[in-house]
């Protein structure tokens, strides 16, 4: 399939590019492991996100709530923040700030004992808001003493986490739901008023009626709501084999209506229109074992909906930075189909550079198509291309963006992560599939996961530049054009040093 783009001189098209102002996490007392700060710091080195969020700030793991009986026989709150300064602490210094979800319930100040994942979540309602509302509060007090008031009350606060699931809240009840959140976000906004706090966190069973019952139930008890949450997943119910599950991807289209419904319901409040609404989690699968992830056909369909999600939505958190994640266990090999940036091992998979590319992609937009995205800076252009292909027909895209120019002489990079080149899912299975990885396969599986450099020089040419990319299956090239006159060292020839290599040595 051939494609050719031409861009005017002085073109301007939207997109709101917000990639990279959140992202995903397992559990938060995992970030008491190794591999995980070393993956963190891997992402962070090489994308730079601007938040993280993840589930389990209260959970018993992180030991923040206890309790104890006085002399009288009451219940007496106090609070331990040993673990949750540890992981403030390593988030800081690798410059990315939290995203606060206020879950699950700890086990002491429970309701009940429904959990959920391997790691026991509870998700029942507090047995006394009071106490609950004082754990919120006292956790912000410590943090805001800790960092400081300009710092802390920068950090976005959702309540809870798809609390329209039964798995999530206890029978997805709704007014206890709106309950909470009532008494967590007035004790919030009691701490200090310039906290930002939102919810309801939803994912996509009866959205629309969620939405709707949940701000008009802010609207009439006056609650404080400062953004909007929602989750966005896109596959078909998987079928399980083993220790995985195999999904079909969604069409990526219907599941952008779907959020332009929330954008609508949210709007048709005079209160709310305009309002910010932050999709706090995002990805292909839903499941934390699900081969798509870890493929080149996820970084491409990933690209697709960077290039849309920001239409509607301020952002949209990638689920998960990491695959140190344990929602059903811990993994059993570094492919396992999680959802990470990064595969146990320190091994990018090619997503990861799907969120690289776009991180550059800050400027003035002069092109947005199907399958492209051009942006131009103050010295080159920067686009992303990619060639989402869901029937492996194998079909190759061949794009021709003309680029305004001079008749100079230019540089084109590109980078490029298809089933070639950038897959290291392939290498880990030519190599036997490894569970346990050596050192040496290690190695090679990191080289494996790097993107093919190229470059060449171009001539501008009757006021425009020729950009010709070639997309293989599943491809996603990042390519910048900028001028590159040449200015040779005195007696220096590179034609003369490359046609010299076809001379023979008598």
């Amino acid at each position: 399939m051939d494609k050719l783009f031409h861009i005017e001189s002085g073109k301007e098209v939207a997109f709101h590019n917000n990639a990279t102002y959140c992202v995903g996490t397992g559990r938060m007392g995992l970030a008491l492991h190794k591999e995980y700060q070393e993956q963190l710091k891997m992402v962070q080195e090489e994308i730079g996100f601007s938040h993280i969020r993840g589930h389990g700030l209260f959970c018993d793991d992180m030991a923040i709530y206890q309790e104890y009986k006085d002399a009288e026989g009451n219940i007496v709150s106090e609070y331990k923040f040993t673990y949750l300064d540890r992981v403030m602490d390593d988030y800081l210094s690798l410059n990315i700030r939290p995203f606060l979800e206020l879950g699950f319930m700890p086990e002491k100040l429970a309701s009940g004992d429904q959990t959920v994942f391997y790691w026991k979540g509870n998700v029942t309602p507090p047995v006394s808001y009071e106490r609950w509302a004082a754990l919120v509060q006292e956790t912000l007090r410590h943090l805001i003493k800790r960092y400081g008031e300009a710092e802390v009350t920068g950090w976005p606060i959702e309540v809870w986490n798809e609390p329209n699931l039964k798995g999530f809240w206890k029978d997805a009840d709704m007014k206890e739901y709106f309950k909470l959140y009532e008494y967590t976000a007035n004790a919030i906004k009691a701490v200090n008023k310039n906290f930002k706090v939102g919810g309801p966190a939803i994912c996509g069973v009866d959205d629309e009626v969620w939405m709707t019952e949940f701000l008009e139930f802010v609207k009439s008890s006056q609650a404080p709501l400062d953004f909007v949450t929602r989750h966005h997943y896109t596959i078909h119910p998987p079928e399980r084999e083993g220790h995985y599950e195999y999904a079909r991807l969604g069409d990526p289209d219907a599941g952008l209506k779907e959020l332009n419904t929330t954008r609508k319901i949210v709007d048709s409040f005079p209160e709310f229109q305009g309002m910010h609404i932050h999709i706090t989690e995002f990805n292909t699968a839903y499941i934390p074992d699900s081969p798509l992830h870890d493929t080149n056909r996820n970084a491409a369909y990933i690209a697709y909906l960077l290039s849309k999600l920001g239409e509607d939505n301020e952002s949209y958190s990638y689920w998960t930075f990491g695959d140190v994640f344990e929602e059903r266990g811990v993994p059993y090999t570094p492919f396992h189909g999680g959802f990470g940036l990064v595969a146990n091992g320190l091994v990018p998979k090619p997503t990861f550079w799907t969120f690289k590319f776009f991180r550059e992609l800050q400027g003035k937009c002069v092109c947005r198509e199907r399958e492209l995205v051009v942006v131009q800076k103050q010295d080159k252009y920067c686009g992303v291309a990619w060639n989402l292909n869901y029937d492996n027909t194998g079909e190759i895209l061949n794009i021709t963006c003309e680029l305004p120019a001079g008749d100079e002489e230019y540089c084109l990079v590109q980078k490029i992560v298809d089933e070639k080149h950038c897959n290291p899912l392939k290498v880990w299975h030519d190599l036997g599939e490894p569970a346990n990885p050596g050192t040496a396969q290690l190695k090679l599986l990191r080289e494996s996961a790097q993107p093919l450099v190229t470059t060449q020089r171009l001539k501008g040419s009757a006021g425009t530049v020729a950009v010709a990319l070639e997309l293989q299956q599943n491809a996603v090239v990042y390519f910048e054009i900028f001028e590159a006159p040449v200015s040779s060292d005195r007696g220096y020839d590179y034609n003369k040093v490359m046609n010299s290599l076809d001379i023979s040595v008598e």
